[in-house]
């Protein structure tokens, strides 16, 4: 029983080994950061909550915390940019690539965003109630109402 936990264990560790052979996931460099023209933010404090609970997946400017260099944590992190900044990037707003695909309201009022995953982490995306009411109604009226 204690061979086949060893075993177990360390081809768990060579495994672990070989996969950060695989490249996606490092590439750290940001793209350029556009502002052609921010969103007009209802006041400043929307704006803040913004930056700190979304502009890591929504935005060319990404805080790549140290966890994000080793797979597989590095997969899913780059891909959740990647399917972020498609969805929605305040960094490419008002340019012809077109940063305002998606309206946040709907997301951050269903409680799908920021996700469960990401608030584990930022502890300062875990809205309290009356913080996502706040930020809910500050996207409302930077936005719009989001009910498509």
């Amino acid at each position: 029983m204690k061979r086949t936990i060893a075993f177990a264990a360390v081809a768990g560790l060579i495994g672990l080994g070989a996969i950060q052979l695989i490249p996606y996931g490092r590439d750290h460099a940001n793209p350029p950061v556009f502002m052609v023209a921010e969103p007009k933010w209802d006041s400043p404090a929307t704006r803040a909550t913004a930056v700190s609970a979304c502009y890591d997946c929504h935005s060319n400017q990404t805080q790549w915390p140290w966890y994000s260099n080793i797979a597989p944590m590095s997969w899913l992190i780059q891909h959740d940019v990647d399917e972020g900044r498609a969805r929605l990037n305040f960094s490419t707003w008002g340019s012809s690539s077109g940063g305002e695909r998606e309206n946040p309201v709907e997301a951050v009022r269903e409680g799908g965003m920021p996700p469960f995953i990401y608030t584990l982490t930022h502890p300062n995306a875990n809205f309290t109630d009356t913080q996502r009411t706040a930020f809910i109604d500050g996207l409302t009226a930077t936005f719009g109402g989001g009910g498509d």
